[in-house]
């Protein structure tokens, strides 16, 4: 386990250095700089002194170098627009952005593996037939329409739901979390929805599917034979076995739901990395964007890892030394 832990932070390495390497071109070379730290009206006096104090007028290795270093320290640089530092507006709205995503991929395993295992038990029943015409659906609508569909029924016309905002938040150190007040579980609700559509479809089918071929399998028969109880049977012989790729899905999923959950925050105002990253590209704050690029890589890889990890516990047989 250390060896391949340790080929695989390696890995993880290489790909931070590539990322870096884009985002080093992004930052230096989309847009003039200068142009944006001076001003349009500056003049070429002005301009050649924001080179010199940003040390753009050094040669390009040496400028991707200091940025490199500036990275490892966690220091992306200054937003263009307000002036602070550009990880630490990130932060301020990563646990907005974390928990929008963490009660979206529970929504989404929950209901997408149970719903899968009753259809797989029953395929050709009415309510299975429903799920299965739910989940096409679910896998064909966009996501900004499933969140339009949602505010318009829950918030317009019911007038049961909010349509925008986090709602009430309790600071806990350096977090805070409005999965502690009923406000913030109030107005969670429908953005969480919004964005597990998809992942709860393709998690309904992938589980379907993989129980389907499990049942069918010889050591179930045996289980069935042996007169065990339903529940485990299809728990903890058939549903056991299908988990690594469920696993898979959901941690790659929980990854892009952190990193890529823009359209869904812009929907519902919701004050996380999304909203700040879309607002970063129109306002074009080069060190914002890069510095979300660069936190997003390192997320997926880390979440990437843990669930490697984790295939281990799920299957004892799986070894990787």
């Amino acid at each position: 386990m250390a060896t391949y832990l340790i080929r695989r932070l390696l890995q993880g390495i290489i790909v931070l250095l590539a990322v870096s390497m884009v985002c080093f071109v992004m930052f230096r070379y989309t847009g003039d700089p200068v142009l944006m730290l001076a001003g349009k009206y500056a003049t070429q006096e002005e301009r050649e002194q924001v080179r010199v104090a940003y040390g753009l007028d050094r040669p390009v290795y040496v400028q991707y170098l200091s940025f490199l270093g500036g990275a490892v320290q966690g220091d992306f640089g200054k937003s263009y627009v307000s002036q602070i530092s550009a990880l630490r507006m990130i932060l301020e709205r990563f646990p907005a952005t974390f928990e929008l995503a963490l009660v979206a991929i529970s929504i989404s395993f929950v209901l997408g593996v149970g719903l899968g295992v009753v259809v797989s038990i029953k395929p050709r029943g009415w309510l299975s037939r429903i799920i299965m015409a739910g989940s096409l659906f679910g896998i064909s609508i966009p996501t900004f329409l499933i969140g339009i569909l949602l505010v318009m029924a829950f918030s317009v016309y019911l007038g049961l739901m909010p349509s925008f905002g986090r709602g009430d938040t309790v600071q806990i150190g350096f977090w805070r979390t409005g999965l502690l007040t009923a406000s913030g579980w109030y107005h969670i609700i429908l953005p969480a929805l919004t964005l597990s559509g998809y992942q709860l479809a393709v998690l309904i089918r992938l589980t379907r599917a993989g129980m389907r071929e499990t049942l069918s399998e010889e050591y179930i028969k045996t289980a069935w034979a042996k007169g065990l109880a339903p529940h485990t049977v299809v728990l903890k012989h058939a549903l056991r076995n299908v988990m690594i790729p469920i696993v898979t899905i959901t941690g790659l999923s929980f990854g892009e739901l952190i990193a890529f959950s823009i359209v869904t925050e812009t929907i519902f105002q919701w004050p996380g990395m999304g909203n700040l990253l879309l607002t970063s590209i129109f306002e074009t704050d080069h060190p914002v964007v890069v510095t979300y690029i660069m936190l997003a890589a390192f997320i997926i890889l880390t979440i990437n890892i843990l669930v490697d990890v984790l295939y281990a516990f799920l299957n004892p047989r799986i070894r990787f030394d």
